[in-house]
């Protein structure tokens, strides 16, 4: 076994992956620090509870460890993590059935510097949270993905292994339920 430290501001993600797999014992931490807290939110934001997404995320980062040797570099890295954390996260749903409330712990949300009203902030933060909830698992995995994280519905499509065209439908259907969930939160003075 060859163990061999890299300069990880030097090397890519596909590189650490390869050093990973040719025995490298910090590669796979040094690549999970790099892309650690995108991966948090994805798993908080796909999962019914944050104690959810940790579970989901353990599990997500123990299998990357293990399969590291069957990434094909089909899709980038960060791609391939990204994928294997919504699929546990969903897989953990699946198992779980059941929909605990949603966690309305904000003692990691910074101060904000601006004078926005943060405690009515919050409170739609928890309601949206709380829609979210109320969606289909594969809805609510291609809201994150295009509508949260900002990803397009090919890479959506890409990240949860479906058609492009299915990640549309998903969203659109779940758009329509939130928007319907969400109705009391639109101000009377708008509504046409």
């Amino acid at each position: 076994m060859v163990c061999w430290k890299v300069t990880v501001d030097l090397v890519t993600d596909a590189e650490l992956l390869a050093a990973h797999v040719a025995g490298d014992r910090h590669a796979f931490g040094d690549l999970v620090k790099r892309h650690y807290d995108q991966l948090w939110r994805t798993a908080v934001r796909t999962s019914y509870s944050r104690e959810d997404a940790a579970d989901a995320l353990q599990e997500a980062l123990l299998k990357a460890h293990r399969s590291a040797g069957d990434f094909r570099a089909a899709a980038s890295v960060s791609t391939w993590l990204h994928r294997i954390v919504v699929n546990a996260c969903l897989d953990r749903i699946r198992r779980n059935k059941a929909r605990p409330a949603v966690t309305l712990d904000y003692t990691e949300t910074p101060e904000p510097s601006d004078p926005r009203n943060v405690t009515a902030e919050r409170e739609t933060a928890a309601l949206i949270e709380r829609a979210l909830a109320v969606l289909p698992p594969d809805q609510r995995a291609a809201i994150v993905a295009v509508d949260v994280e900002g990803y397009s519905v090919n890479e959506a499509a890409d990240l949860l292994g479906v058609p492009s065209g299915t990640v549309k439908s998903r969203c659109a259907r779940g758009r329509l339920r939130l928007a319907q969930e969400l109705e009391f939160l639109r101000d009377p003075r708008n509504r046409t």
